[in-house]
């Protein structure tokens, strides 16, 4: 099968989460990801993305092939640019001095090859008073403002349990490169294509953020309820919580028809949709109250038969274990050398009448050889660049 980026060759200079999970992105739709990694012996950042054979590197860098490079020796930069003349992008998430310091900025890889596209992610953006700061999820989730609004009211600021500016900052460079790499199809030139963790995630604060820029509110911490619309949020059972999503009069009347609330509906506090909103505590105490009469199984089954949104709150394990996540299939095995059968999560998009490759993360410098063969390096040439330690 032809994938739908078979075409499209990349350089991939990136590490740890942000950078990876873009290179990912493009990797799970066939594109040719060729992972440049330091030689063993002068690579510091062991440990960076966690250990090779864990969880989360094998997560970020399948699909992939890898050589080493020295990209700090003459030889090593003079291989990489000669590489680049024959792809089509190179992604990096170094600080944003790091690339012009090895003499692989934009500019210097246009030069070469003018359809080139550069992807770059840093922490900050690529040039104002922070740029040089190192960058780091956490930092990125405090200044953005989601630690500000996540957890209980007044508990303070709460990390979220993923690092969503890392991933978010990759997927939104992949998106880039996917659209710059669309227009070079009419002008024939690449471009670069840069974002940030900050950049990211203040993004993704997106209407929490409008909040601020057109109405001059600044958003409070609302626990699991959802801080505009009533009634959402958890709410126990006899055996258990569920979780409950259900603004507007139409929802509403729904609920009362299916948790038998009409008495208690014609309360003044609950009798349209703006009292509701000015009344929360009383709603939930409304629908907590009648929601103890049964089980969670059942309420989930009665609700969401009335057409209201209602779910379990699962952890992992059972997240894996529902029906309908095994009906997608949203795991799938791969066969690791040394680690035999392990299974990883696919990605969220699907295709029609796409497979998406399943190869393991390759071992440091796996393809090596015969990746530099492909760009026309004779067996000469890279005993040369061993022998030199460039490679």
């Amino acid at each position: 099968m032809t994938l739908p980026l078979s075409h499209i060759r990349v350089l991939d200079l990136t590490r740890v989460r942000s950078g990876p999970t873009c290179v990912r992105q493009l990797a799970d739709w066939g594109a040719d990801c060729i992972k440049i990694e330091a030689p063993d012996e002068i690579d510091t950042g062991k440990g960076l993305g966690g250990a090779r054979n864990g969880p989360d590197y094998q997560h970020v860098h399948r699909n992939k092939r890898s050589i080493t490079l020295n990209l700090k020796h003459p030889d090593g930069r003079a291989a990489f640019l000669r590489m680049v003349a024959q792809a089509d992008v190179v992604v990096e998430n170094y600080r944003p001095d790091v690339k012009d310091r090895l003499g692989i900025g934009y500019e210097a890889l246009a030069a070469i090859n003018p359809r080139i596209v550069l992807g770059s992610i840093s922490g900050f953006g690529q040039d104002g008073p922070y740029a040089r700061r190192p960058g780091f999820d956490q930092i990125a989730q405090g200044m953005g403002g989601l630690m500000s609004v996540t957890g209980l009211p007044g508990q303070g600021p709460v990390r979220a349990g993923i690092p969503v500016a890392d991933l978010t900052s990759g997927l939104f460079c992949a998106i880039g490169i996917l659209t710059a790499l669309l227009e070079r199809e009419k002008t024939g030139k690449g471009r670069w294509v840069h974002t940030s963790l900050l950049e990211a995630m203040v993004a993704m604060m997106d209407f929490q953020a409008t909040r601020w820029t057109m109405a001059g509110e600044v958003p409070e911490q609302a626990g699991n309820d959802h801080p505009t619309t009533v009634p959402t949020g958890l709410f126990h059972t006899a055996d258990g919580v569920i979780n409950l999503a259900a603004g507007g009069d139409e929802m509403w009347r729904r609920i009362v028809e299916t948790l038998e609330l009409a008495e208690e509906a014609q309360a003044p506090e609950l009798a349209t949709e703006a009292a509701r909103s000015a009344n929360r505590a009383k709603v939930n105490a409304v629908l907590q109250a009648s929601l103890l009469r049964d089980t969670a199984a059942n309420w989930i089954e009665r609700l969401n038969k009335a057409g209201v949104p209602t779910g379990p709150v699962y952890a992992m394990d059972q997240v894996f274990a529902d029906q309908q996540v095994r009906h997608l299939g949203l795991s799938f095995p791969v066969q690791h050398p040394r680690l035999g059968e392990i299974h990883l999560v696919r990605t969220p998009i699907q295709m029609s009448g796409v497979a998406n490759p399943r190869q393991p993360t390759p071992d440091r410098g796996e393809h090596t050889e015969g990746v530099l063969a492909e760009f026309s390096f004779t067996p000469e040439e890279i005993a040369v660049l061993r022998r030199e330690k460039a490679l």
